[in-house]
């Protein structure tokens, strides 16, 4: 597979041309890296109105991932989940509302998107009690939301996998969505790597109509590479006000370094990558097998990833400090839990230093107390809420204020509290479990 972004600028830093335009570096600097760096100029294309080497590069991507049509970020999957959320709301059938029916473990990104567009979201909560991370919900739940609303809405949002790993129904809600005159959209942030699992497990090929990937999480692609996905099912309107919609809320300046990782990508994609993946899937089952031994609890996650609950006496936490001092980075730890992701470009050696620093787990984990839903009531639109003056106060002197920004840390990045919505007691409590020390609320 041919790579037109990265061919560019590697022919264009060999020509030693003269650079009387941005970037100010002028190709040399101390990364290594300028003489690839550079903006719009003659043959390079431009990503929002691409129809030169850009086009021809997503053209590619598309053709891999099997999509409608695919489209390139560089400023990662919140600028795609605002492109079709946008996508969703402008093109609505008639009939519809101005409204996502979304899993209520959005990324704040959602949040945002909301005050921005000026839609309303209504929140499906999960059936049991979950981690804050985690909102998992079945076709038929979904199914009684949508027959419960006055009148379709304009698309149903998912997180899938979600942060712990949890993957949803993709393909079963995907068919209720499609049954009651609804589009299907899926923040599949953590996912990009599932089309080239045999079979593929993709947000695409299981019913989604729009889809986001960030790249970057689990592809060799530099930070910010993202790809927003349309279906060849979905609405034509998606696919012919795509690049506009992602315009409204990308940079004028994306990076081309970041453009020809996703370009060079393709190739890697084409080549050995789904042989790989499947011995990196093959390498993990069998570490999982082999910590669920040594008593470890092992959490159902998609295939790169490695959930670990915390036994009695640690925390997540104090397991990520552990492998700090053993060289080694998780992805995210919170008191119940400790996450790891892989990807084929993890070396065998590195998953054996792993299972060598957890050892043997030393005790099961301990039965905890549920952690409560912040059901908070909406006590004034989402938008205003957030567009109003704020002030940040302690998060135990929060209670019955109003949310203004949502105050999460990335990761995560999951709201605890949306804008507009009151500050209850259960709010409070997941505050203090997650370390959120400040809050904005809005000024009385």
């Amino acid at each position: 597979m041919d790579s037109p972004i990265a061919d560019f600028l590697r022919s264009y830093a060999a020509s030693d041309t003269a650079r009387f335009h941005m970037p100010g570096h002028k190709g040399h600097g101390p990364l290594g890296c300028e003489a690839l760096d550079i903006t719009e100029i003659q043959g390079a294309d431009s990503l929002y109105e691409a129809d030169g080497i850009i086009a021809q590069s997503e053209q590619n991507a598309a053709a891999l991932f099997g999509t409608g049509r695919t489209l390139y970020s560089t400023e990662g999957s919140s600028q795609c989940i605002r492109a079709m959320l946008y996508l969703a709301l402008q093109n609505r059938p008639k009939g519809t509302a101005p409204v996502i029916l979304a899993a209520r473990n959005v990324h704040k990104a959602f949040v945002y998107a909301a005050a921005l567009l000026d839609f309303t979201p209504v929140w499906l909560w999960p059936e049991g009690e979950e981690s804050l991370l985690q909102c998992p919900v079945s076709a038929p739940q979904v199914a009684a939301a949508l027959d419960a609303m006055e009148a379709p809405p304009a698309a149903v949002y998912l997180t899938s996998p979600d942060y712990l790993g949890g993957m949803a129904d993709i393909e079963a809600i995907a068919k209720v969505c499609h049954s009651h005159g609804t589009v299907l959209l899926v923040d599949n942030a953590h996912g990009a790597y599932l089309r080239f699992l045999r079979p593929s497990r993709h947000p695409m090929d299981q019913g989604a109509d729009l889809c986001c990937d960030s790249a970057h999480k689990t592809l060799p692609v530099l930070t910010g590479g993202a790809y927003l996905h349309i279906s060849k099912n979905a609405p034509a309107a998606f696919a012919e006000k795509a690049r506009q919609a992602m315009a409204l809320f990308g940079s004028t300046s994306p990076s081309y370094l970041t453009l020809a990782s996703l370009d060079l990508c393709n190739q890697t994609l084409a080549g050995d990558y789904p042989a790989r993946l499947a011995e990196m899937e093959e390498r993990l089952t069998q570490l999982r097998r082999r910590l669920a031994e040594r008593g470890w609890q092992v959490e159902d996650t998609d295939p790169l990833r490695l959930t670990l609950a915390a036994p009695a006496g640690e925390t997540g936490l104090t397991l990520a400090r552990r492998l700090r001092e053993s060289a080694m980075e998780c992805e995210y730890a919170d008191e119940e839990h400790l996450v790891l992701m892989l990807t084929p470009d993890n070396r065998p050696e590195e998953l054996e230093r792993l299972e060598q620093a957890l050892g043997f787990a030393p005790a099961p984990p301990k039965e905890k107390a549920p952690l409560p839903q912040a059901r908070g009531e909406q006590a004034m639109p989402l938008r205003q809420a957030l567009f109003a003056p704020q002030e940040t106060v302690a998060a135990n002197q929060a209670l019955s204020r109003v949310c203004g920004a949502p105050t999460v840390s990335c990761p995560p990045a999951v709201p605890i509290a949306v804008s507009g919505e009151r500050i209850g007691p259960e709010a409070l409590t997941l505050f203090e479990h997650y370390g959120v020390e400040r809050v904005d609320v809005v000024k009385e």
